[in-house]
């Protein structure tokens, strides 16, 4: 479920400073550096056969969000003890003050928590001042890695969004590896059957048809049965994760950059004129078919709304709507269909992404058995039972999304497989990486909100790209 979602004002003013901090060295390319070497890890010092009983005694504590995922992990933790004699101390904070007391606990330097919960966003705040450490020399190390654990089995776009040269502007991919995916979102469309069957419509393939599908649910759902019902659920609200679900992946369906990167300037690009364009047909979309009070719009209100018959339509984060859809959750349970989403000009499907990932603090004091904790939860085990038994979704790891089992369970909501599968290997960051995402996108949001308001795009965008240039450009 997609609960980043709130505003992170309180967040972005804790880590001011680690935004201005100096960048480390980067370790090159590959999983968490290149060749054999891996600068002085703790990493080196296991040696010897891998054992999963080597800290046997040890006690991990883990910072962990209250999330479905969470919910899986805490129910299985016994088979984390049993197979290591490693105990688990955790603390669960809900996300209004998560990142709060993650980045508060971070920067002092005492590494209360070994091990936490984070998003692959806050890798470009985190890895830059050193609180985070890299995976890769405990991933390349076949003493501290079992055999079985199979980083070939992840998805590599997944993989790759935790790995970082920690320059801005640099592509994600190449680096260290300071998280590890967990679980994570697409964003697609997800719509309600009932009210397309009663109007005779059709999932949208191009943008153009998306915007005229939201106005014309808006306009004729009230008199097919459909009380109070408008076309399409976005978000809305003054916060960074405006941007970042449905907004943002049709921004890079139609070939639209956030920055251009020279060497190591970037450049704000959302007022281009083709920006400007998209972004104007974007507010008039939300206007013509989207709820009256868009602007406190998170994904909470667009994922309750399309499960209690309020929206014809979401496009945001496919949990979001998973968890309206699975049976007796909502109104809507059994009414609801997944599709990609329309396509760029050019065909493109290309799809933004968060996910929720698993690092380790660089300070921690127990790495090893640290670890072995993001080796179990990460794990084909862990995740397979998460995903079957509990609602651990979207799956990580190619086996658990092939799995027999895991695909019974999910067969039932239409188009979700398919959709999925339609989009997994298109499905990336689509931001690029730099320390001042939050408050970039945070502002991208206000400028939104302003030309829904019926302020100029062209502008009110002009006048972002001055603001985040000052701020973001070197």
């Amino acid at each position: 479920m997609d609960t980043h979602a709130h505003d992170r004002r309180r967040f972005l003013a804790l880590t001011a400073a680690a935004a201005a901090a100096p960048l480390l060295t980067a370790c090159g390319a590959g999983f968490g550096g290149g060749g054999d070497t891996s600068d002085g890890s703790a990493a080196d010092d296991v040696t010897g056969s891998f054992d999963w009983k080597r800290e046997k005694g040890t006690t991990v504590k883990a910072l962990l969000n209250k999330h479905p995922y969470t919910d899986a992990l805490l129910a299985d933790l016994k088979s984390f003890t049993e197979k290591t004699g490693i105990e688990v101390e955790y603390d669960v904070f809900p996300e209004d003050n998560y990142f709060d007391k993650l980045t508060v606990d971070l920067s002092s330097g005492r590494a209360s928590y070994d091990v936490f919960m984070l998003g692959a966003y806050m890798v470009w705040q985190y890895g830059p001042p050193g609180w985070l450490e890299d995976l890769g020399p405990w991933m390349r190390n076949p003493s501290a890695t079992a055999g079985d654990w199979d980083r070939a089995d992840f998805f590599p776009n997944l993989l790759q969004a935790g790995q970082w040269s920690l320059k801005a502007g640099a592509p994600l991919g190449r680096g260290g590896q300071y998280a590890l995916p967990w679980g994570w979102e697409t964003n697609v469309v997800a719509y309600n059957t009932e009210v397309f069957g009663k109007l005779g419509l059709k999932p949208a393939e191009t943008f153009d048809e998306l915007a005229e599908l939201a106005a014309v649910v808006k306009r004729k759902a009230p008199g097919a049965g459909f009380d109070g019902m408008y076309g399409i659920a976005v978000r809305g609200s003054r916060s960074w994760a405006t941007i970042h679900p449905g907004f943002m992946t049709m921004y890079a369906r139609n070939g639209l950059k956030d920055f251009t990167v020279d060497g190591e300037k970037l450049t704000p690009a959302m007022n281009s004129p083709e920006a400007v364009a998209f972004t104007e047909d974007w507010a008039r979309m939300v206007r013509r078919g989207g709820p009256p009070s868009w602007t406190s719009y998170t994904w909470y209100q667009c994922s309750s709304d399309l499960g209690a018959k309020k929206a014809g339509m979401m496009f945001d984060a496919d949990t979001a709507a998973y968890f309206q859809a699975v049976k007796g959750a909502s109104p809507a349970s059994g009414k609801i269909a997944f599709h990609p989403g329309p396509k760029g000009p050019d065909g493109s499907l290309a799809t933004n992404m968060w996910i929720w990932s698993l690092g380790m603090n660089a300070r921690s004091r127990r790495k090893s058995a640290g670890w072995l904790f993001l080796q179990w939860a990460t794990g084909k085990e862990h995740l397979r039972k998460g995903a079957i038994t509990h609602h651990h979704i979207d799956p990580v790891r190619r086996s658990v999304a092939e799995d027999a089992a895991y695909r019974d369970k999910v067969r039932h909501l239409p188009g979700f497989l398919e959709t999925f599968e339609r989009v997994v290997d298109r499905t990336r960051i689509q931001f690029t990486p730099q320390a001042q995402f939050f408050d970039a996108t945070t502002s991208w949001a206000a400028a939104l909100q302003e030309i829904y308001g019926g302020k100029d795009a062209g502008p009110v965008l002009d006048g972002l790209a001055d603001d985040l240039a000052r701020k973001v450009g070197r």
